[in-house]
């Protein structure tokens, strides 16, 4: 069991991130359409996983933010970002701050997706989301990067992740 932190607060989450050089997990996610977002579907291109507790909270809609605008520069690269918020409410989201350069994805269908990535919080405060966490997928669906963020409130980095994209 991981231990991280939310405000300073010990929370663990179960299981581990994905192994680098590995395979990924296959999984399947909800689109703002109440779509499926097949791992599948994705082989061919490169993805990001932006995996975060909820878009209502200041660092998580910074995180999308910043994925967007960085999303305009990547070439065969898709970014999700994955909450287990309902496509409702990322849509209003990214409707609201213009956000058009990624793609949401909900979990709320999708227990598997958060034992088979490791970084679902068993405890604390707000436990049932998602740890701050980045997936970095290549294009035969292999892993390339993984960050688990230690403290919830901190952001991802950023430029690590858009490195391992062109690795």
């Amino acid at each position: 069991m991981t231990t991280i932190y939310f405000k300073g607060i010990p929370c663990h989450i179960y299981g581990e991130l994905p192994t680098i050089g590995k395979r990924a997990p296959s999984f399947k996610l909800v689109g703002k359409d109440l779509n499926d977002i097949k791992s599948m579907e994705l082989l061919g291109r490169r993805v990001l996983l932006n995996i975060f507790p909820s878009f209502d909270t200041g660092v998580c809609a910074m995180s999308v933010r910043r994925f967007n605008e960085e999303a305009t520069k990547l070439k065969n690269t898709v970014v999700l970002c994955v909450s287990m918020d309902l496509p409702f409410a990322a849509s209003r989201f990214c409707a609201a701050e213009g956000i058009e350069n990624v793609f949401t994805a909900s979990a709320f269908r999708s227990p598997m997706f958060s034992q088979k990535y490791g970084m679902q919080l068993i405890d604390g405060p707000i436990e049932g989301l998602f740890a701050r966490s980045i997936v970095v997928i290549d294009e035969n669906g292999i892993v390339k990067y993984t960050q688990l963020v230690e403290e919830i409130t901190d952001e991802p980095n950023y430029s690590a992740a858009i490195a391992a994209l062109d690795d």
